[in-house]
């Protein structure tokens, strides 16, 4: 068995039983269990353009010889379209992956997915020195491996390779620390997810050093062990390409004596379920969406003139966010917070948007608490959640009735559409005495005399 072909394998031999299923329209193929009898199944993934390997155990392959590739071979590999690879629950000897790792080159391969695999050991990577891959796109979901602290000769020898990549996510792995020298090395990284890992406010300081990361433009953070708002601000200020920051699933608590700046470049910010009772500012002035969905919120009165798309549901709102500090907004998400009505200046405002969800709330269904969400209902512009998620709480002979369904009075509950028909009759009545006044005494009038 030559080098290529356990390449294709994707390191996942196994002694039982396995064999390949290959989804032409989907151009999808994945392999399971390999084993040397069921080899020749995986000659179907070969015009695949993304592979899967799920199974193995490969410390028996560490002793496998593995020699330069000839022509042929090169020119084989060549041809694959295969563009994305998938290894998942294998036993992987790092000191294998780095003898195999090389061989990529040839390929067309753009991205490479570990998921629930085990990396043993620790390999010499020497041999990755100023190689180049074509794999712009890495990602590593539930892997144990060692420690990333002390490696840092490891990934300089991968620099010439790592310097290119452009997106990295390592999740669900009991990351605790992302060395500073690490970070240098990902000098075209463009998006970092390190959600649901172990990283806390100090380490995450040192990973985002000076020098680290200079490109990064995403990043994610979701789940971590992080806990001061102003700690992660701080952390993230070397980075002035950052557009969008996750941050949601962090409880997060905030020094009202300090401030931070944000990063000017941020675009878009979760900061969904972090247990904020306020909105810190100041934000970034560049946002366009904000999503603080999920907290203890009771009130929002921020201005940002960029923002397109604010998340507030479920939160404890009482009231409608001002929405003139919003002029660019066409989202809106309240639902499940404690609004009991919409009043006629804001239904107008919210009329302008091209999306709002307002379900779940307690709504008082005398006059603006119905009328409102009516009137709002009418432009089309309300979610998914219309009519079903939209109820009456008060008063108790609407509880539990559909808004939609309750009557509403327009002179009863529009104080706007009884007020300003009555001034013009008024002032029509008050137009009409005059002129009856003039005819009824033609001498009232006095005509100008020239002099």
């Amino acid at each position: 068995m030559n080098v290529a072909v356990l390449l294709l394998l994707g390191l996942g031999l196994l002694e039982a039983e396995g064999r390949c299923f290959f989804n032409r329209t989907q151009e999808h193929c994945v392999c399971y269990n390999l084993s040397q009898e069921s080899i020749g199944s995986i000659i179907q993934c070969l015009p695949a353009s993304v592979v899967e390997f799920w199974g193995g155990e490969l410390e028996r392959y560490i002793a496998f010889p593995i020699s330069d590739l000839d022509r042929s071979t090169i020119e084989m590999l060549g041809s694959l379209v295969i563009r994305k690879i998938i290894f998942g629950d294998l036993l992987v000897p790092e000191i294998l992956l780095a003898r195999v790792l090389r061989f990529f080159s040839y390929t067309r391969v753009q991205e490479l997915v570990f998921e629930s695999c085990i990396f043993k050991g620790r390999g010499s990577w020497a041999e990755m020195a100023n190689q180049d891959l074509p794999i712009l796109s890495l990602h590593f979901h539930n892997v144990t491996s060692a420690p990333l602290m002390g490696r840092e000769q490891d990934f300089s020898s991968l620099s010439s390779w790592l310097e290119t990549l452009q997106e990295l996510a390592v999740t669900s792995s009991h990351v605790t620390s992302l060395p500073c020298g690490i970070g240098r090395v990902f000098r075209a990284l463009r998006s970092l997810d390190v959600a649901r890992n172990s990283l806390g406010d100090e380490s995450l300081m040192s990973a985002f050093c000076e020098g680290a990361f200079p490109q990064l433009q995403v990043l994610s953070l979701q789940r971590n062990n992080l806990t001061s708002y102003h700690s992660v601000c701080k952390s993230v200020q070397l980075l002035p390409e950052l557009q969008h920051l996750d941050l949601s699933q962090n409880k997060l608590t905030a020094d009202l004596s300090t401030s931070c700046q944000w990063p000017l470049a941020l675009q878009i910010f979760n900061l969904s379920n972090t247990g904020l009772d306020e909105v810190l500012t100041p934000l970034p002035p560049s946002l366009e969406v904000l999503d603080i969905s999920c907290n203890h919120l009771h009130a929002v009165d921020v201005s940002l003139s960029s923002l397109k798309k604010l998340f507030l549901n479920q939160n404890m709102l009482q009231a409608v966010p001002p929405i003139r500090n919003y002029p660019m907004l066409d989202t809106l998400d309240l639902d499940n917070n404690l609004i009991t009505e919409l009043p006629w200046d804001e239904v107008k405002l919210l009329g302008h948007l091209r999306d709002v969800a307002a379900a779940g709330n307690p709504y008082n269904c005398m006059c603006s608490g119905a009328g409102g969400l009516q009137a709002l209902a009418g432009t089309g512009h309300l979610g998914q959640g219309w009519p079903q998620g939209y109820t009456c709480h008060f008063p108790p002979h609407y509880q539990g009735r559909l808004v939609k369904d309750v009557p509403v009075l327009v002179l009863q509950c529009n104080s706007a559409a009884v007020i300003a028909p009555v001034c013009i009759i008024l002032a029509l009545l008050g137009v009409a005495g005059a002129i009856c006044l003039v005819r009824s005494r033609p001498g009232l009038v006095q005509p100008c005399h020239k002099v």
